[in-house]
């Protein structure tokens, strides 16, 4: 088996995915049935766009086998039989209105510390679980980004009987499981039994088993205190018996377990995994199961405006936000970039993420010149990014988002195409749905400056505000309005007029902008002021320099 590190960052591959795929299909062979990818998140609190980084790297990595012929089938399990170890500071509900924990029951969640996560109430009381409600939000995420999961709950497996035979085996075997883990890990002693049972009178999951019957299929234990982290859950010091089924393998058997019973060929996971739980799982899988472990890849973690990622610490990105700002194409985009590279999402520098995109489409359809990794690299993931435009003859029409947001300070959309044809990013011959296509970016790129509140959160003035300048200002404006009149300026020239115009009028240069900011804005400062007016209609920039409309 590789190093994890190294599967997918293919020395000759300009796709990290094609490299992993190629690990993935040395290794099945002729499977004779569909191979399967695999993820997995404990559903512990609102999915982030961290969370996607093992949904989205499958994806592609799914999608290069499928090309090859292979059937691939691509599953999501929610570690959902978990207990909840710490109550999370942000909980969001279906429509992903993120909330504080003060304004949900906190108190009952509160109650259920040390309860699986299928065991405890749904805080907003609309799906049968605490469990189930962050599943159903992951699961309505990847349907938002078009990737086709499949979900398998934990929970159901050991219910069902899916897990039987595994935890079985690690039992029968237990003695060898405690050789292996004293490897990763110091607290196995002679009495240690991998195995959690659900205390049938608190629901706690407790770690003290007295007595194992294989051919009964039960566990005895004892519900006492168990460490969580910093914390202490304290148990309820019932004595009983439980099934098989009524209670769940440690992580550290449960990972290779689920290998087993799902016949997984592929998994990606962070960089916290390969450093721990990863050498347990892939020990654990031959010593213990007798079982060559998956392919590995490892990818490292994403930052957000330079902070881990973290729903229980709050600091999150959903990917409903996400596609407030950025289109779907985007956002999968994103994901196409080197896992081996930790990457920050910065929410206020989304624009250069945009640009790479545009300029990612642009190579695919040939319209702008890039070196030979860069071109191979456009070939095989676009199709993959934007299949619905991977068979068009023409590249779609993209507005600049910088572009879009300065259009997104008017709600007028028929000023909005007027600027952007002025500016030439829409052509005069497109047809109504390519426009209505090409101005979807608009909305979100309002989004993104009223979200940064950065230098595009204005509004046009749509009607002329109530403003009076001194003679020399006044002139100066009507000088500039002659001047865009007569020479329609670009953007670079129209920002130097304004300097130059104000000199000739004896105007400090900064009365001008504001007097510029106050037309058009009703605001004393703004954008750059040369290139926002070179971007509007002309007949409308001079009229209101002239103070007509």
């Amino acid at each position: 088996m590789g190093d994890p590190y190294e599967i997918g960052t293919g020395e000759h591959r300009a796709f990290w995915a094609d490299a992993a795929a190629d690990e993935v299909e040395t290794r099945v062979g002729d499977p004779g049935e569909p191979i399967v990818i695999k993820g997995g998140v404990s559903p512990s609190g609102v999915p982030h766009l961290g969370h996607f980084n093992e949904i989205m790297r499958g994806y592609f990595v799914a999608e290069a086998l499928r090309e090859r012929g292979y059937g691939v089938r691509q599953v999501f399990t929610t570690d959902d039989r978990d207990r909840l170890r710490k109550l999370p500071r942000k909980l969001a509900d279906l429509e992903w209105n993120v909330v504080g924990l003060g304004e949900v029951d906190a108190g009952a969640l509160g109650r259920n510390l040390g309860n699986p996560y299928t065991d405890i109430p749904d805080p907003f009381g609309c799906c049968d679980s605490y469990g189930a409600h962050f599943t159903e939000l992951l699961r309505r995420s990847a349907a938002a980004i078009g990737v086709p999961i499949e979900t398998v709950s934990n929970t159901e497996q050991y219910e069902s009987g899916g897990f039987d035979e595994a935890i079985a085996h690690v039992l029968e075997n237990r003695e060898t499981a405690r050789e292996v883990l004293g490897e990763f890990q110091n607290k196995v002693d002679e009495e240690y039994v991998p195995f959690f049972a659900q205390c049938s009178e608190c629901g706690h999951l407790t770690e003290t088993i007295t007595d194992v019957d294989l051919d009964a299929e039960t566990v005895g234990y004892v519900c006492a205190d168990v460490t969580a982290g910093d914390e202490t859950i304290e148990g309820c010091g019932h004595e009983g018996t439980a099934t098989f089924r009524e209670g769940k393998l440690p992580w550290r058997f449960e990972w290779p377990a689920q290998w087993v019973t799902l016949g997984v060929d592929f998994e990606p996971f962070g960089k916290d995994h390969a450093e721990g739980s990863w050498p347990s799982g892939e020990t654990i899988a031959r010593e213990v199961f007798g079982l060559e472990p998956p392919v590995p890849m490892v990818y490292e973690w994403f930052t957000l405006n330079g902070e881990a990622l973290s729903s229980s610490a709050g600091n999150l990105i959903t990917v409903a936000e996400v596609l407030e700002l950025l289109e779907v194409e985007v956002l999968r985009y994103f994901f196409t970039k080197n896992p081996q590279k930790q990457r920050d999402f910065d929410v206020g520098s989304l624009d250069r993420l945009v640009d790479e995109f545009d300029r990612f489409e642009a190579i695919y359809f040939g319209d702008v010149e890039a070196d030979d990794t860069e071109t191979e690299l456009a070939e095989r993931a676009y199709p993959m990014v934007a299949p619905e435009n991977a068979g068009r003859d023409d590249r779609p029409i993209r507005i600049p988002y910088t572009f879009a947001a300065v259009l997104g300070m008017t709600d007028d959309r028929d000023l909005r195409v007027r600027m952007a044809r002025r500016s030439g990013h829409l052509p005069e011959n497109a047809a109504e749905s390519e426009i209505d296509a090409a101005l979807e970016r608009v909305g979100k790129a309002r989004a993104w400056a009223v979200r940064t509140d950065n230098a595009f959160n204005y509004r046009l003035a749509e009607t002329l505000p109530d403003v009076e300048f001194d003679p020399a200002t006044a002139a100066a404006l009507d000088e500039l309005a002659d001047f865009i009149s007569a020479e329609s300026p670009d953007e670079g020239t129209l920002q130097e007029e304004i300097y130059e115009t104000a000199r000739r009028n004896d105007v400090p240069v900064g009365d001008l902008f504001e007097a510029g900011y106050r037309l058009f804005l009703d605001e004393d400062e703004g954008p750059r002021l040369g290139p926002f007016l070179a971007a509007m209609e002309e007949s409308f920039v001079v009229d209101r320099l002239r103070r007509d409309r």
